[in-house]
């Protein structure tokens, strides 16, 4: 079924970079809307970046926008988050997921998707 393996996570000081990569494999996510999400100890999932399956419409979270891009390579099958001008704050697991046919308006909720990663942990600290 549905997988993906996310990488590129770290240890990074407050202003620093990062890029995430999630490489999806049992499907082609073309089809699908993408979403990053991420979850810090004892809080909910968060959605962070969501791209749409269609046009490339893009979410971000308030917290994150101006900081954060996320991209899709499909001849990689691969979707992306650049992660800069990284705060404490920003310290969590992310998540990648995927869901067919999200509307715009709702693009990036966590409930509404119905596959996800391992996740791949992020921590900014001096």
């Amino acid at each position: 079924q549905l997988q993906f393996v996310e990488s590129g996570g770290g240890l990074v000081q407050p202003g620093g970079s990062l890029r995430l990569s999630c490489a999806a494999s049992g499907f082609t996510l073309d089809y699908y809307a993408i979403g990053w999400f991420r979850q810090a100890p004892g809080k909910e999932h968060e959605g962070v970046s969501c791209i749409s399956s269609s046009d490339g419409s893009t979410y971000y979270a308030d917290s994150v926008k101006g900081r954060f891009t996320i991209s899709r390579d499909n001849a990689k099958n691969t979707v992306y988050l650049q992660m800069n001008s990284l705060k404490p704050e920003d310290t969590a697991v992310y998540y990648c997921a995927a869901e067919e046919d999200l509307p715009l308006f709702r693009l990036c909720v966590f409930p509404d998707f119905g596959s996800w990663g391992q996740g791949t942990q992020v921590t900014v600290s001096s």
